[in-house]
């Protein structure tokens, strides 16, 4: 267990503007990882290892990507006990994101928007950190790098940004994430129709092949997608995954749903709503994923993960694995073994 408990620091990070906050934390633990004082936060790792896509994960919680954009706190958040961490998004070329105030919490329904937009230093400043990281990787810990594409580059020209990014996170990477899902880059979930996404997981596909003999290994490649996709959309989602020969796809990213919150403070401003709202949409395209792509192909399960119960419901789901975000935002370093302890309980039978 953390030596602090984060009950007695929510309420002086809640008093911050969010990505003040965010940056704040960001900011200690990148300067105390893998020091003495790591111990303030950090927490046992559940052992419930399971292989997938040729990946043995200690066990199958992970941090989604989003909290760590640049890569800087691998180790640190890998000590709060994750199976995996998730960083990124990463874009070629550095981008300031969207203009702020751009995130918002919405503590009535235990949630957040954001608005950030793929806000990053680039892939040179994101690589650097990256390779830094040694003490989770030391310990069996699988980092995935997401990737995207920059605001400025056409939607026409989309492939070519997940390309540069694909060639260069490859050998640093024990997967790849493609994000095409976020709502906060314009046109960006256009990526997620039918021709368009065969033309990109087919190019990606031919790259990542390529790449295979230059490194000695084949880097499994998993898809990001959004909750506020229908029936028809998942079905056609999961055949070209499985037409380009995709290792695994996370479900899901924020959506631009707003009944759940209508009301509130926040509720209308735009941007990727997530947390506890997102919870049974999430869930929903598991379901959907899981029959359509039937056993074996991997899922990752996230959205709404703020309990050990919620865990195990998107294990119950379909998903192979689980992330959390906004869960780690209003519970703290604890939520990680609980919900492994939670996956544990019933993948151990």
């Amino acid at each position: 267990m953390p030596i602090v408990p984060y009950a007695l620091a929510r309420p002086f990070l809640f008093g911050l503007d969010p990505e003040e906050a965010h940056e704040l934390t960001l900011a200690t633990l990148a300067r105390l990882q893998n020091t003495p004082a790591q111990c303030l936060w950090a927490g046992a790792r559940v052992d419930d290892p399971v292989t997938l896509a040729g990946l043995r994960f200690p066990n199958r919680v992970g941090l989604a990507a989003g909290l760590d954009k640049n890569g800087r706190c691998v180790d640190g958040l890998g000590a709060m006990g994750f199976g995996f961490i998730e960083v990124g998004t990463v874009t070629p070329r550095a981008q300031p994101g969207n203009p702020k105030p751009r995130m918002f919490r919405l503590p009535q329904q235990q949630a957040l928007i954001n608005r950030l937009g793929f806000n990053n230093e680039g892939l040179e400043s994101f690589l650097a950190n990256v390779r830094r990281a040694h003490s989770f990787r030391a310990r069996g810990g699988i980092v995935g790098l997401n990737i995207g594409k920059n605001a400025s580059t056409p939607i026409e020209n989309a492939v070519d940004d997940y390309l540069l990014g694909l060639q260069a996170v490859a050998p640093h990477a024990d997967y790849v994430t493609v994000n095409i899902s976020s709502p906060n880059t314009k046109n960006l979930r256009a990526l997620q129709g039918d021709e368009a996404l065969d033309a990109l997981l087919g190019a990606l596909a031919a790259r990542r092949d390529a790449l295979a003999a230059t490194l000695g290994r084949r880097v499994p490649m998993l898809l990001k997608i959004a909750p506020d996709l229908d029936a028809a959309q998942i079905e056609l989602i999961a055949a070209t995954l499985q037409r380009h020969g995709m290792d695994g796809v996370i479900a899901t990213n924020t959506t631009i749903a707003r009944d759940a919150v209508q009301g509130l403070p926040h509720a209308d401003e735009a941007g990727g709503l997530s947390g506890a709202p997102v919870r049974e949409a999430s869930n929903r395209v598991i379901r959907a994923l899981r029959a359509a792509l039937g056993p074996g192909f991997p899922i990752v399960g996230v959205g709404g993960v703020m309990s050990g119960a919620d865990a195990r419901a998107k294990i119950e789901a379909g998903a192979d694995l689980v992330q959390v975000y906004t869960g780690l935002i209003y519970r703290g370093p604890a939520i990680v073994a609980e919900a492994a302890a939670a996956i544990a309980a019933i993948t151990r039978g």
